[in-house]
């Protein structure tokens, strides 16, 4: 005779005394003891001489279900009855983020999703009060009020402490943009890194798992705890001013790889990442700060490219993505910026990616959203319609402005308009949570006195050498090394100080030529005339290529019999072609000292260069 072993008797009598008399916390725990015998595997089920059915393991499964659900009830309902409840009260995420959000006024529950910037050192009286009185959720600090990062840490601390005096003491989300290299907003003494387009050339997941690593690192002694980084844009069209150097290349997968391992630097750290500018930024000239950028590609392009690195880093639990300002009209039928669009938040990213996370739209003040919109006010209607939880502006609205007197009112008015302010200001209290309670979260109050003694941080040091190493690319070799003792006469023409400083470091000698990044016309003919006639007494010619303007400089010597050595650095893509006639063209990706060291380093003959073009470039004879 079989003997079958049915759970429900004994769940029946804990629920009756946990509904009378006993404690759900006693239930709980005794629950957590008696539960492993339901759940019992075949050959434990052997051993105990017990065979369930198909139909008893799933009634079984479905009672288990049925007891945690009532479990959950019980928790809710502490928790509604604590009068004492806070931010920090000790209940799952889940349900401590539904009550808190349940209690709010309509003022808390949309000041929550609001993250503001400020202009200045420190923090206006303005932003003070939005975060004082109106408890606003986030704050987000820009380049302009940075150098010192003490005080930078100071300020944090400042607001911080602010948030938390609040009805229900919860933390700031403090976000920054420090993609490394081109963008890096926390200056002072953070690392300017070799960036993104470098990690491309060098191809290594490891250079961009430790670059997001140390980068965070530093973010995190000063009070940052998220950023904005990576950029996952891909490099299409190689005319963008916007994005170029700040992406990993115009290859899919391998940038979706390579951001994949940035992002999980930066978590390791203990900083959030998050991936922008959602859906890809990168096929467009636009800067979204002046106008909409409009792509116009199609569904089969745009799945199978711009989308890639965002299904990659979405399947490895990336926290949070960026929603750009951009218009893909074969997608939406429309000129609906992403930001914006519930096809884009909810349809593609939400429902069809299964994207889980926070989505935080990209500065609201840009045109890219206004222009469309008509009015700031309508731009974050439509974006917390559309389904963004956190919503970004650069500069700190005026208190009775129309962005929150026109909302508040539509939310007192338009039920669903309130749902939807309701669901987005819960989930960002659920990530908070769930964040500031993991085990490595970014301290909310920095220690100011040690920020010094890990920023910059001394092992990233020498990463970010050995990085900048591993990206310098000799696209055109000609007659290098030029071995200093062999240069003969030798002539650095650039814009930077601290290219000459390396350069003359490798060739005492060296003669200089400074001039301007963004010069007037006439400096500019001058520039050409000067350096013609000034190379005809060097050998060799070394001219730093940046932009368009020293393009222009750097062909007025293509006439001359001189040894002409073209050094690019952030885009590449002014030098790769047209430079036939030079001798060498040396590819750096940023103004990064890290990135100076090493390319003279190379030029000279220490190493033998072995990083590689990050984009698809056929070369015009």
């Amino acid at each position: 005779m079989q003997h079958k072993f049915s759970p429900k008797p004994i769940l029946k009598i804990f629920l009756i005394l946990c509904r009378t008399s006993v404690l759900w916390l006693c239930f709980a725990s005794i629950l957590c003891l008696t539960l492993p015998l339901f759940s019992c595997k075949k050959d434990v089920s052997k051993n105990m001489d017990l065979e369930l059915t198909e139909e008893q393991l799933a009634e079984q499964k479905q009672f288990e279900l049925s007891a945690e659900e009532e479990v959950k009830e019980l928790v809710k309902q502490k928790a509604a009855n604590d009068i004492d409840l806070n931010f920090w009260s000790n209940y799952p995420a889940d349900i401590l983020a539904e009550e808190i959000t349940r209690r709010m006024t309509d003022e808390e529950l949309l000041s929550q999703l609001f993250m503001f910037g400020w202009a200045g050192a420190e923090p206006s009286k303005l932003v003070t009060y939005w975060v004082e009185k109106r408890n606003i959720g986030s704050i987000k600090i820009f380049g302009w009020n940075t150098d010192n990062i003490e005080l930078v840490a100071k300020n944090i601390t400042t607001l911080q402490n602010k948030a938390m005096s609040g009805r229900f003491k919860i933390p700031l989300y403090v976000a920054t943009d420090q993609e490394g290299g081109w963008i890096r907003h926390v200056k002072g003494n953070t690392s300017d890194t070799p960036g993104n387009l470098a990690i491309g050339a060098s191809g290594f997941p490891q250079d961009a798992f430790y670059t997001g690593y140390y980068i965070a690192k530093e973010l995190r002694s000063i009070g940052i705890n998220m950023n904005f980084a990576p950029s996952v844009d891909l490099y299409i069209n190689h005319n963008s001013t916007i994005i170029g150097p700040r992406s990993f290349g115009d290859n899919p997968e391998k940038a979706a790889i390579l951001a994949t391992a940035f992002a999980a630097g930066t978590k390791k750290a203990g900083v959030i990442p998050t991936a922008k500018h959602f859906p890809g930024h990168g096929d467009t000239e636009i800067d979204s700060h002046g106008k909409l950028p409009v792509i116009d590609i199609d569904k089969d392009t745009f799945f199978n490219r711009e989308l890639v690195p965002f299904k990659y880093l979405i399947e490895e639990n990336i926290p949070a993505i960026m929603t750009g300002h951009i218009a893909f009209p074969q997608i939406t039928r429309d000129e609906e910026p992403a930001s914006l669009s519930k096809i884009f938040i909810k349809s593609i990213l939400r429902d069809s990616l299964q994207f889980k996370g926070l989505v935080i739209s990209d500065d609201m003040m840009m045109n890219g959203a206004t222009n469309y919109a008509g009015s700031i006010a309508r731009a974050v209607t439509l974006a917390i319609e559309a389904g963004n939880n956190i919503l970004c502006s650069s500069t700190t609205p005026q208190i009775d402005s129309a962005l929150w007197i026109e909302n508040i009112e539509k939310m007192k008015t338009t039920p669903s308009f309130r749902r939807s302010v309701q669901r987005a200001c819960e989930q960002v209290l659920c990530s908070k949570i769930e964040y500031f309670k993991s085990e490595n979260p970014v301290p909310i109050l920095p220690d100011i006195k040690a920020i010094s003694l890990s920023v910059p941080s001394q092992e990233g040091t020498l990463f970010f050498i050995e990085q900048a190493c591993r990206s310098i690319t000799f696209y055109q070799k000609g007659s290098l090394p030029l071995w200093p003792a062999k240069s003969g006469k030798v002539l650095l023409a650039a814009q930077f100080q601290e290219f000459f400083d390396e350069g003359v470091k490798r060739y005492p000698s060296s003669g200089l030529f400074y001039f301007r990044y963004n010069p007037s016309n006439e400096e500019l003919r001058k520039s050409c005339n000067d350096i013609k006639n000034l190379a005809k007494s060097y050998d060799t010619i070394m001219i730093f290529v940046p932009n368009e303007t020293a393009v222009t400089i750097a062909q007025s010597l293509s006439d001359s019999d001189k040894n002409v050595i073209i050094i690019s650095a952030l885009s590449p893509v002014p030098v790769l072609s047209g430079f036939e006639w030079a001798d060498s063209i040396v590819l750096t990706y940023s103004y990064s000292p890290f990135t100076f060291k090493t390319l003279f380093a190379a030029i000279a003959g220490d190493f033998e260069p072995q990083g590689s073009l990050p984009l698809q470039f056929t070369r015009r004879n």
